[in-house]
């Protein structure tokens, strides 16, 4: 039942902008994490950033360009992306750490995926 659904990807020039939303809805009862992975054609997805109770986490080939933000009380986590690359091309997927009852183990979600592509 819990969903995370993606928005804010396109088509961007090198050095553009772009921002990344995700929602989470459905039955929960708490985040533990939430994040950002990309996969880029012909590649494995990696980590771009995450954030957790512990403090925010960025990948090195984003650190300093991308900025990833939570805003807890609407269960959302947002990607700020700036001075864009054409490597930074790949679809970008939003994942939660999640419990959907207090008494629940951690479960792993993943949304569907948004493209972006950074024409060069």
């Amino acid at each position: 039942q819990v969903q995370l659904v993606e928005s804010g990807g396109g088509l961007v020039q090198v050095g553009g902008s772009l921002r990344l939303s995700c929602a989470a809805s459905g039955i929960i009862f708490s985040i533990n994490a939430m994040g950002w992975y990309r996969q880029a054609p012909g590649k494995q997805r990696e980590p771009v950033a995450a954030m957790t109770s512990g403090g925010t986490n960025y990948a090195d080939s984003v650190k300093g360009r991308f900025t990833i933000s939570r805003d807890n009380a609407k269960n959302m986590v947002y990607l700020q992306m700036n001075s864009l690359k054409p490597e930074d091309t790949g679809v970008y997927y939003c994942n939660a750490d999640l419990k959907r009852k207090w008494n629940a183990q951690n479960g792993n979600y993943w949304g569907q995926g948004t493209q972006v592509t950074v024409s060069s």
